[in-house]
């Protein structure tokens, strides 16, 4: 019950972000024998597809279903890294403002249309334009054709994150006949390894039919694939069990049941859990204790995030403090014992700014953070906070949450430290619509630092250095981060992909 609260709300979290030839091999049923030198993938994914259109896409659990239909012109490995696909390389001028990149020559759509460059250049226009794909784009001039098999993106300035947005899914190549008559949300033509099979049932069962020459058949041997979205963990187990799945995303009693199938259990951080301050300020009048440094600083004192780790995500996670994924680029292990947990150390610093009585405050709340409510209460109380909550359905959360000064987060995550520079801390988004950074001139200044040094050891330390200042100043209260974890039979691993909620068909390997 406690796995499957928070990945719901990871899942809307998500939600705030965002493979080729035309023949087919015939009905994918999930019943069907595998052809040979082929092996059935039956996945069990949490949350139905948003969008067949990449334009309109989430990011979050549509990868399996959109990488399965369409190539992408970059992808990313599990560090977060961009790696060549239907973009074969590509170099980056000295001015960081032009990106030329070389594609595949070999690459179909379905609809008999041939990829090139005219193509990839039509597909971009279209996703620059897009409500959710634009994210990657923002700093885009324009896109130029500059042969048949060359591109170049134009851009207004230097984007050290556009590669790693294109290869978490928003790189994604449309034919532009369907581009053209605006199909795509129901009819999805790409020059993927699957078109979607005829025995499909939306929002219950989706087959697809394998391309028989694909040019990166080596890497998709699934046949049949038939991906299914059910959002009860415990069913989803059950048809584990059952043989109706062979990867799921998987909650903890898949994780403390994989041991006796022999199963294979892969984990990777996908966000952070804690409060989200919006009036860092303290510019409303609920907000103002906020506004105080050293009231953030107590209420990061008050909470036990091991503890919270323990107890609510059953460790499946990691026990820092920081918005920066654990272990990697910008997360400083040193900074996790600056708030030692301790009730007194937080009374004493709330009572030196002027609040040793506590304060008042409202608060949203959705049956998903029911658990994070009695923990946020009980610490709360020995503060002397009152707080009062406002009850949402689970949908309305996100739209309501930012509009009061402080509220319970799970946060998705970037295997991207620049990105989430930008997402957590400079770029107005749904969780943080007042970035504050004209209030903190120290903290603008050291994140400009960040964008200005040159790629590489120059630039993580100006991010490190970064990080360290938000997390001394209390900008967020995280407790943990919490994982991500995929369950699969023994012939298949997944690799996690901070940033993914459910990761590409690229991600899931044969064992061997």
């Amino acid at each position: 019950m406690m796995k499957r609260t928070l990945t719901g709300i990871a899942a809307v979290m998500v939600a705030a972000l965002a493979l080729t030839s035309c023949s087919s091999s015939g009905s994918s049923g999930g019943d069907a024998a595998a052809p040979a030198g082929n092996v059935p993938l039956k996945i069990g994914n949490f949350l139905d597809i948003t969008s067949w259109d990449p334009a309109l896409a989430d990011i979050g659990f549509d990868g399996p279903y959109l990488s399965a239909i369409y190539d992408p012109l970059v992808v990313v490995d599990g560090e977060g890294v961009p790696q060549p696909a239907l973009a074969t390389k590509w170099e980056v001028s000295d001015d960081f403002k032009t990106i030329t990149m070389d594609l595949r020559d070999d690459a179909v759509f379905s609809d008999g249309e041939k990829f090139d460059a005219a193509a990839a250049v039509k597909s971009l226009d279209y996703l620059k334009a897009g409500v959710r794909s634009q994210e990657a784009y923002q700093n885009v001039d324009s896109f130029e054709a500059v042969d048949t098999d060359t591109i170049a993106i134009h851009l207004k300035k230097r984007d050290d994150t556009i590669l790693y947005f294109m290869g978490l899914g928003r790189s994604y190549m449309m034919a532009p006949k369907a581009i053209d008559d605006g199909s795509l949300a129901k009819t999805p033509v790409g020059s993927g390894p699957y078109i979607l099979g005829k025995d499909t049932v939306a929002g219950a069962e989706y087959h697809f039919d394998k391309v028989a020459k694909h040019w990166d058949s080596k890497d998709f041997p699934f046949d049949p694939l038939v991906i299914s979205p059910l959002s009860d963990p415990t069913a989803m187990l059950n048809g584990m069990e059952g043989g109706q799945f062979n990867v799921i995303y998987g909650d903890q009693t898949a994780i403390d049941t994989a041991a006796a199938n022999d199963w294979n259990v892969s984990s990777g951080l996908s966000a952070w859990v804690g409060l989200q301050f919006t009036d860092r300020t303290g510019a409303t009048e609920m907000g103002k204790p906020l506004g105080d440094v050293k009231v953030r600083q107590a209420l990061n004192h008050a909470f036990n995030g091991p503890e919270m780790l323990k107890a609510i995500a059953q460790n499946n996670g990691a026990a820092t403090n920081q918005v920066f994924p654990d272990g990697t680029t910008g997360n400083l292990s040193k900074l996790n014992d600056l708030y030692k947990p301790s009730i007194e150390t937080a009374k004493k610093m709330l009572a030196d700014a002027g609040y040793a009585d506590g304060f008042t405050v409202k608060m949203p709340m959705a049956p998903p953070f029911q658990p994070y409510q009695a923990a946020v209460e009980q610490v709360f109380g020995e503060l002397g906070i009152k707080v009062t909550w406002d009850e949402y359905q689970f949908m309305d959360y996100m739209a309501k949450a930012p509009t009061y000064p402080v509220f319970v987060g799970v946060i998705s995550m970037d295997g991207n430290a620049v990105a989430t520079v930008e997402r957590q801390i400079t770029e107005p988004q749904w969780y943080n619509p007042t970035t504050s950074l004209d209030a903190f001139p120290d903290i603008k200044a050291q994140a400009d630092k960040v964008f200005s040094a040159d790629p590489g050891d120059a630039q993580n330390k100006e991010i490190e250095a970064l990080n360290e200042m938000v997390t001394k100043e209390a900008w967020f209260d995280v407790w943990y981060q919490s994982n991500n974890s995929y369950v699969s039979t023994k012939e298949f691993t997944v690799t996690p992909v901070t940033g993914m909620m459910f990761p590409t068909l690229r991600h899931i390997h044969l064992e061997g």
